[in-house]
């Protein structure tokens, strides 16, 4: 299912990039994780769309608080398509929708006939399991440390992650990662930047050095089969101190 829920959730990026302003970053098509449903940042009329986990439907939500659902349960593609094309002209959104994405995903390509289903509902807990601790565990650590930064789900990667601006030169990206060559499991990650490079620590601690990656990318980071939410806590504010304390 995470490859499902993954190529679903191009739907609402797709949906960003028609409707919304582009930003350089590409923020505009990064998306919220709000009652086990992705969302993207509201259109110009203020209606978002959203990608409910539990129901595995695309939900209009319409700035008013009503919602519209498509079950996407053995929908194809075109079918997914044209609601989405129908609810953008319905709502007086100015430009006409399009599923062109500006990146590659690694899935075989959409077509047409391309459809969509449930085929492990255990699995899809699992992944709205893992969305949850993501956001529990992040907002903790940013209350925790006096962090702002909004925590946002990106489409390309599907990492949910947080940024953070320690001082005027200093940063530290904090998050969830999906499985890839550095961990094959979903796992917490936190990699500190001077300006915009990777910043060296020294690591002493035996359990630490670890968790510590420096090959090709650099930072710390733990599956989180190996943690619950008060460890996994513990893991990130340790990594961020020691790159907060690598500074003295």
């Amino acid at each position: 299912m995470k490859s499902t829920m993954h190529l679903a959730a191009q739907y609402l990026a797709t949906a960003a990039i028609s409707f919304i302003p582009k930003k350089d970053d590409d923020s505009h098509t990064n998306l919220g994780w709000v009652n086990h449903a992705l969302e993207t940042h509201p259109f110009p009329n203020g209606d978002k769309l959203g990608l409910n986990y539990e129901h595995f439907s695309l939900e209009w939500k319409y700035s008013n608080g009503n919602t519209e659902h498509l079950l996407l349960n053995n929908l194809k593609h075109k079918e997914i398509v044209e609601w989405i094309s129908q609810m953008a002209a319905k709502n007086d959104l100015r430009n006409s929708y399009a599923y062109n994405l500006h990146y590659e995903l690694p899935y075989p390509p959409i077509s047409e006939t391309t459809s969509f289903a449930i085929t492990n509902q255990n699995e899809l807990n699992h992944l709205i399991k893992n969305r949850d601790l993501a956001q529990y565990v992040i907002s903790n650590v940013l209350e925790a440390n006096h962090y702002k930064s909004p925590i946002r789900i990106w489409p390309h990667h599907f990492d949910t992650g947080a940024f953070i601006n320690v001082t005027e030169k200093r940063s530290i990206g904090l998050g969830m990662a999906t499985p890839d060559t550095i961990i094959n499991d979903y796992y917490f990650y936190i990699s500190g930047y001077n300006g915009h490079q990777p910043i060296d620590v020294t690591i002493t601690n035996s359990s630490t050095k670890k968790t510590y990656y420096n090959d090709g990318w650099q930072g710390f980071a733990m599956s989180i089969s190996e943690l619950d939410k008060s460890s996994a806590i513990d893991f990130c504010q340790t990594a961020i101190n020691t790159y907060i304390n690598s500074e003295k």
